[in-house]
């Protein structure tokens, strides 16, 4: 079995070639990739199949959350969306060699700042197989090398994975492009890797982003946890109130989208408000609310508003108006997703410009806090930092930029001797 430092150093490699294929190529080979993981359907059902009955007995046994066993089946309509989101985003514009800037500095001296692969990426995620492939599907577009590490309950998905994806980057790229450890002492030594490995995505629970960011020196792109909100303002229609709520909560509650605590304006506390919550409740979600909406509907005043249940149960808190809902948001959001139910086109303008999330949404779920649902195709992740990606993070976020500059002998003596100077005309 290779080290992890040949794994990452070989992806490293990898990506470089990957990087420097004509754009027909590295779209012709993620279409490829989409129509191995369509035609081996039966070979995933198979190995998916294993990692949920394994993954039954241990929720069974209490050592595993029903949370995360929720996120990993791969069949069906995942699987259709899985390979129509490799075919979306190996028909998205090239993102290789784009010039973001060009100027001329002087007559004959050309500058450019085009965008660049970052390099080598770790990404570490938990559970849910499908990332596997569509992070790698976006290191492929982008033209960055891989090395992906699992969840052990889903070991044998990605594994038949990992395997068919690799098959299918033959002849183009070395298999090496994209790398897959499983085991946890394997993340330690990667984690020490600062001299191969550009960037770590950690993509699960907090505490797994937290673990790393404090055990690396590679820049990591993480997000919080995912405690996202869903206000009822003054103004918001009843049926557009319960139905958004619903969707937010329930349509997937493990997701990290989903919404953790609804925020009830005062006014229609008794009304609209009344109506969310009992629509909540008789669809069986648990609700634990603060003081005043615990007398008012009957709930339990216990709720931590900075907790990310990732389950059928949510918080409920009444606040005074607009403002206050903002402030609630900014006091206990993670900074993630949160949105406005209301009629009032002002007041939903105040909320999208006010909160300082990575996505905030007037009259529309939480749950479409999603880079396929973006138009991505797929994402590596959702960022909630504020440093090179936020939100959904696509081929765009995997990115960076290199200056290119074109001249005919010039020198920075000559301009200190006054025979040429510098005109800076900007093209772009």
């Amino acid at each position: 079995m290779s080290s992890p430092r040949a794994i990452a150093r070989a992806a490293r490699a990898g990506g470089r070639v990957l990087a420097r294929l004509p754009s027909a190529r590295r779209t012709a080979l993620l279409h490829r990739v989409a129509d191995a993981l369509d035609a081996n359907r039966d070979r995933i059902r198979a190995a998916n199949d294993a990692d949920i009955a394994e993954t039954a007995e241990r929720v069974q046994a209490g050592v595993l959350s029903e949370a995360l066993a929720a996120r990993l089946p791969l069949r069906g309509a995942k699987l259709d969306a899985l390979v129509d989101g490799i075919h979306a985003i190996a028909d998205q514009p090239e993102p290789l060699g784009r010039v973001v800037r060009a100027t001329r500095l002087g007559d004959g001296l050309e500058l450019d700042q085009v965008t660049s692969p970052i390099g080598a990426l770790l990404v570490i995620f938990e559970s849910r197989p499908d990332a596997l492939p569509q992070i790698a599907a976006l290191a492929l577009r982008s033209g960055n090398g891989l090395v992906l590490k699992g969840g052990t309950e889903a070991a044998r998905s990605n594994r038949v994975l990992h395997a068919i994806i690799t098959e299918a980057l033959a002849p183009d790229v070395p298999a090496g492009t994209i790398g897959l450890v499983e085991g946890r002492s394997e993340v330690a030594a990667l984690l020490e890797l600062d001299d191969v490995l550009d960037l770590v995505i950690p993509r699960g629970s907090g505490a797994l982003v937290r673990y790393i960011q404090q055990n690396t020196r590679i820049p990591v792109l993480g997000h919080a946890e995912g405690v996202c909100h869903v206000y009822l303002h003054q103004d918001a229609d009843p049926d557009k109130a319960v139905a958004l709520t619903l969707d937010a909560k329930l349509d997937y509650p493990a997701a990290c989208n989903a919404m953790e605590t609804l925020l009830v304006d005062r006014s229609v506390a008794e009304t609209v408000g009344a109506a969310v919550v009992d629509a909540l409740r008789g669809a069986g979600c648990a609700l634990h609310g603060d003081n005043e909406s615990a007398r008012l509907y009957g709930i339990p005043g216990d709720a931590d508003f900075r907790t990310e249940y990732g389950d059928r149960a949510a918080s409920v808190a009444i606040v005074s108006d607009l403002e206050a809902a903002v402030s609630h948001v900014h006091t206990y959001g993670s900074g993630h997703t949160e949105a406005i139910v209301t009629e009032d086109g002002e007041a939903a303008g105040h909320f999208l410009d006010a909160v300082d999330s990575a996505c905030v949404f007037h009259n529309a779920s939480t749950r479409f806090a999603d880079g396929y649902r973006f138009g991505l195709g797929a994402e590596v992740g959702i960022s909630t930092g504020r440093i090179h990606a936020r939100g959904p993070v696509g081929v765009d976020g995997l990115l960076t930029t290199r200056w290119r500059l074109r001249g005919g002998g010039h020198t920075v003596g000559a301009v200190k001797q006054g025979r040429w100077s510098f005109d800076w005309t900007h093209h772009r």
